[in-house]
């Protein structure tokens, strides 16, 4: 089973920027493609961005494109987000997970996933 560790999460102001990072353990990290979703008051947990095993694809959801980019370390098992451009509707806890397969494949679905970290809280003020 995965063990997921996000941290990096605060207050920002709108504009500004935050890194997230994810470590993960209990499987082979470099076998997995890796991905953030978030959660905001009221709201469904939403598919952020995704990375595959390698690194060599990225995928974003529209509202983030060009404001946030993910990357990994596959030596270091850790996953990384880097928001910038913040608004004040990034506002929410972020989580990061791991492909429920190896492979190129990250289901965008939360109800795909078991397993949860604690999140990382992001607080944008305009």
């Amino acid at each position: 089973q995965v063990q997921l560790q996000e941290s990096g999460g605060g207050l920002a102001q709108a504009g500004g920027s935050l890194r997230l990072s994810c470590a993960a353990s209990g499987r082979t990290f470099s076998s997995y493609s890796m991905g953030w979703f978030r959660q905001s008051p009221g709201k469904e947990r939403e598919f952020v961005a995704a990375i595959t095993w390698d690194g060599g694809r990225t995928f974003y959801t529209d509202s983030v494109k060009g404001r946030f980019t993910i990357s990994r370390d596959n030596d270091k098992n850790t996953l990384y987000l880097q928001m910038d451009s913040l608004k004040s509707e990034d506002t929410a806890v972020y989580y990061c997970n791991q492909a429920p397969t190896t492979g190129w494949g990250f289901p965008p679905q939360a109800s795909a996933y078991d397993y949860w970290g604690q999140g990382t809280q992001v607080t944008v003020s305009s």
